[in-house]
């Protein structure tokens, strides 16, 4: 089943169509990256940023991932039979140094322009830590099936404190979020259904089994960079012979509403439903703009 044949949310059909494209592009937010940054990004759903972060900020965020190592939130998880893989959940606003980066780094207007969208709304951080040695790679999986949101305007930023290689990156298959085809979404390990019910969207297909039928893109990166991607690109996160540290930034756009799931979604977002309706934009305390800044996160 492709998700966008399915009935549309009458909500999101009605939103506005807002082109921030059309517009004059943000200079902070784009001309140092190279106006091509968007093309890219909009083409083949996945893009590096180089130096996005500076030193200090580099510094800050890698102070806030060790904190939450040392005090994880309650959405934290470990996995591998060593728990050699950690990840925690939607903590900037108890971890300063996630809300202090988030807004300095401008990342509300980088988004913008990606999305092309007036608006950037935080929807969730998320800490992902592989220790040294940790050998197996991540299937291949979008994001968005797993979480609560509809709607085509959205961006991730992944930003390793680490070095990380070439062979030990993120992949991505260019232009997998095009066609806006959502796939089933699956626990890591024994691979059970999650959110939806079995059956209910298309299976990943086997990017492994004919790797060259595909165009794999995937960046060496420095403490700083960044890769800027969809949440509907097909993507994989490789094993790590050294400590590898990253916090990722999920931004929605103009167009992302609310979408109650038939099963929890990862992460879960407890009582959400007693202040929105399904179609709603995310307009919520929990989700503050970026862009236009409001003052916060």
């Amino acid at each position: 089943m492709r998700r966008s044949e399915a009935k549309p949310n009458r909500a999101a059909v009605e939103a506005p169509d807002v082109r921030r494209s059309e517009a004059k592009p943000n200079r902070a937010a784009v001309e140092a990256h190279g106006l091509s940054l968007v093309e890219d990004f909009r083409r083949d759903g996945a893009v590096p940023i180089r130096g996005l972060l500076s030193s200090s900020q580099v510094e800050t965020l890698r102070q806030g991932i060790d904190r939450n190592r040392a005090d994880p939130g309650p959405l934290a998880q470990g996995h591998g039979a060593d728990r050699s893989f950690f990840e925690d959940f939607c903590n900037w606003e108890r971890i300063d140094e996630y809300e202090e980066v988030i807004r300095d780094a401008a990342l509300g207007e980088l988004a913008a322009e990606l999305m092309g969208s007036e608006t950037a709304r935080l929807f969730h951080d998320h800490v992902l830590v592989k220790e040294a040695g940790s050998a197996e790679p991540s299937p291949w999986h979008q994001d968005q099936p797993y979480y609560c949101v509809d709607g085509k305007q959205n961006v991730s930023f992944w930003i390793p404190v680490d070095p990380v290689s070439r062979e030990n990156t993120l992949k991505f298959v260019a232009g997998s979020q095009a066609p806006g085809t959502w796939y089933m979404p699956r626990t890591f390990l024994t691979q059970t259904a999650l959110v939806f019910d079995e059956g209910e969207l298309e299976e990943v297909p086997d990017v492994d089994a004919d790797r060259s039928a595909h165009q794999i893109l995937g960046w060496e990166l420095e403490p700083g960079d960044a890769v800027a991607f969809h949440m509907l690109t097909l993507h994989q996160a490789g094993g790590s012979p050294t400590l590898r540290r990253a916090f990722s930034v999920r931004v929605l756009g103009d167009d992302a509403r609310y979408a109650p799931r038939p099963h929890p979604t990862s992460p879960p977002f407890p009582g959400l439903d007693d202040e929105l309706e399904a179609g709603d934009p995310f307009d919520s305390p929990r989700f503050p703009l970026l862009q236009p800044n409001a003052g916060g996160p």
